[in-house]
């Protein structure tokens, strides 16, 4: 096995944007070996800075581990472990304990220092490639080769880890046996990639092949989970398709290839439109679209078709995430089990999220419906991504690209300069897109709508143009506020609120988590410690309770002056989120059908599909979700999700779950 050098760097991206970088430094000492490693990113204008102490002996035993400093902009770590013997001193924030080693153990605090990642590599192949190893100061990770990418003239290896983050994390090691690569997600969730300085050019194509393979372990699983046998796109996954507690009769001979003639009896279907409750509702599904609505007795179900039983469950349209990130493969199976079939993805990197809608159009993968909307910003330090425009010509050029490359929607970031927005706003309407958005630094809400924003992002952009009492609250009968909301109405501009989002940066990090979240509890355990302790201490939440709820107020009366509202999350409780995003706009005064109604059929209206889905009716998409209990009466039922339908294909949620490391 390779000798790792005794310094190296690294190049931390976010959005393919370099933001930072890792080095280490090996000191050399009877004891054993120890790295000295300094992580430093900038993120939107804060510093993540980070600073690590690994130490191994020759054979890449554990010996210590010590680690201080920022892991995102929002999160701090500071914990060291050190090993006497077979036991373990362990130190996180304030509390200390001890651990017995297992027989194969290792000492790794998360996704950061990529350092720490290379040695657990090293300390795998060279104690016989487990197959799982105990990790410090909790949890348990499993590592496994994956195969080989050519990349230009070289072949690199790829290895799969899970446990250390939510989902796998992708890692290639290059010549010499080197780390070259790790894709993975940073401490708020936000894909993190880093590379090894010299190869930094080759970050595109590894982007590329992270989505597809990660959509691909998918499929291996799928065929593994009841001994699938290959067919169509590599597997048959019969075992996969919904199959609920008596939900259905009959086996599935479906592949993720094509979907089976279907017929749902029993339920009460929802039509979102006219808010009609149809009892007793038989909805016959053939390649991939509603063929026919109607009640039990007058709507015979054809031979050969295969029944999902719903008695006592309500029929509702696949749900919308419209404000999306889709940042790693696993939230395409988290999605559909909480039954959101179709999402916006507001800004991504190009090459990832292309691949991704490629890989679950093409059948490759599994997830929602994705519509992307392509990011645009600007100059400057606060900047996200590489896809910058300086200039009206540089505008135009990144509009047509993301158009060819079957972008639906531009999103407006924070850095954008007013000349190029209007550019942006101009060429997009041109070429029959829309544009979403921040409202960029330096500009009001107005500014932005003036210049050609059709959606805003974030209820934030209308509460800052708002006229605001000393406790941050808003008074909607102030004549300012109120011409607030006569120019959002006659502008037709949509809001995607994201109130989970305020929820959530204003949470007392004391509250019981489960109020906000009830299915907390079986998430991944990575994730349950990165929401654990977001939010506001004690003594600084209350502060913020005015702005919260001035933001559920502001909502409502955007609502009722006609403003259309798309329900979003910006990412969240993976699938959950849409759930608590209606609830949010039911405690803000919405009706429950309204609530559903801003997650079905307006988002369909507003990206202009409502002639093909967002309802169930005869010649639409057949999207669709069963629920148990009645979301119209009381909307948190919509949480109990039992059977969901993408495209005619039938799908288990907690099949979908399990894919997607969650528990029961």
């Amino acid at each position: 096995m390779a000798q790792n050098p005794d310094s190296a760097t690294f190049l931390l991206h976010k959005f393919a944007q370099n933001i930072g970088k890792e080095s280490y430094i090996v000191h050399h000492t009877d004891s054993g070996l120890f790295y000295d490693v300094t992580f430093k990113f900038t993120d939107r204008g804060t510093p993540v800075p980070l600073k690590a102490r690994l130490g191994i002996t020759a054979k890449y035993d554990p010996l210590s581990l010590w680690i201080k400093g920022n892991t995102s902009r929002f999160s701090t770590i500071n914990d060291s472990i050190v090993i006497h013997g077979r036991t373990a001193s362990i130190r996180v924030d304030d509390s200390t304990y001890s651990r017995d080693l297992s027989k194969q153990s290792f000492l790794v605090a998360g996704y950061a220092p990529g350092t720490v990642q290379m040695m657990l590599l090293k300390y795998w192949e060279s104690h016989g490639k487990p197959d799982s190893i105990s990790i410090l100061p909790s949890g348990t990770v499993r590592i496994r080769k994956d195969g080989a990418d050519e990349v230009g003239p070289m072949l690199l290896d790829r290895y799969v880890i899970s446990g250390l983050v939510w989902g796998n994390e992708l890692l290639w090691t290059g010549p010499g046996d080197q780390l070259l690569c790790i894709i993975t997600n940073d401490a708020e969730g936000d894909k993190l990639e880093i590379m090894q300085e010299q190869y930094e050019s080759l970050l595109p194509r590894l982007l590329r092949s992270a989505a597809m393979h990660g959509m691909q372990l998918f499929t291996k699983e799928m065929a593994g989970a009841r001994g699938g046998k290959a067919s169509g796109v590599g597997q048959d996954v019969s075992s996969f398709f919904g199959k609920g507690p008596s939900s259905l009769s009959g086996k599935y001979g479906a592949s993720l290839g094509k979907a089976q003639p279907t017929a749902i009896v029993g339920g009460t279907l929802i039509d979102v439109v006219s808010g009609v409750a149809m009892k007793d509702a038989v909805v016959l599904i053939d390649g991939g679209l509603i063929k026919a609505v109607g009640k039990a007795g007058e709507l015979a179900v054809p031979a050969g078709y295969t029944v999902v039983h719903a008695e006592g469950k309500t029929i509702l349209p696949g749900l919308w995430d419209m404000h999306a990130h889709f940042e790693q493969a696993e939230w395409g199976p988290a999605y559909l089990a909480a039954g959101v079939t179709t999402v916006r993805d507001c800004g991504n990197e190009f090459e990832y999220i292309d691949a991704i809608q490629g890989a679950i159009d093409g059948g490759k993968g599994v997830g929602p419906h994705i519509l992307k909307a392509g990011i645009i910003d600007g100059p400057g330090p606060m900047g996200l991504g590489i896809v910058r425009a300086s200039t009206a010509e540089e505008a135009v050029a990144i509009v047509r690209k993301y158009k060819e490359h079957g972008f639906v929607q531009i999103k407006i970031y924070s850095s954008v300069t007013p000349p190029v927005v209007k550019a942006i706003c101009d060429e997009a309407h041109r070429l029959g897109l829309t544009v979403t958005g921040h409202i960029p630094e330096g500009m009001t809400l107005q500014q932005g709508v003036d210049s050609g924003m059709d959606m805003i992002n974030h209820i934030q952009y209308v509460y800052q143009v708002m006229k605001r009492n000393k406790d941050r609250s808003v008074d909607l009968t102030d004549s300012t506020n109120q011409e607030v909301l006569r120019f959002v109405k006659a502008h037709g501009t949509v809001i995607d609120p994201t109130l989970g989002v305020f929820e959530m940066i204003f949470r007392n990090t004391k509250d019981d988590i489960t109020q906000m979240e009830p299915a907390y509890q079986t998430l991944p355990l990575p994730l349950q410690a990165l929401f654990r302790n977001m939010g506001m201490a004690p003594d600084v939440a209350p502060r913020y309770k005015p702005i919260m709820a001035s933001a559920e107020k502001i909502t409502k009366a955007l609502f009722d002056a006609g403003v259309p509202i798309v329900a979003g999350t910006d990412m969240g409780f993976p699938g959950y989120s849409v759930a608590r995003e209606l609830e949010l706009y039911v405690d803000a005064g919405f009706t429950p059908l309204e609530a559903i109604q801003s997650a079905t059929i307006v988002p369909a209206q507003v990206m202009k599909l409502d002639k093909v889905t967002g309802r169930i009716a005869p010649g639409f998409r057949a999207d669709l979700v069963i629920v148990e209990g009645d979301p119209l009466a009381r909307i948190r039922d919509i949480r109990n999700v039992r059977t969901v339908v993408k495209d005619g294909r039938v799908y288990d949620p907690v099949v979908l779950h399990g894919l997607a490391g969650f528990g029961k």
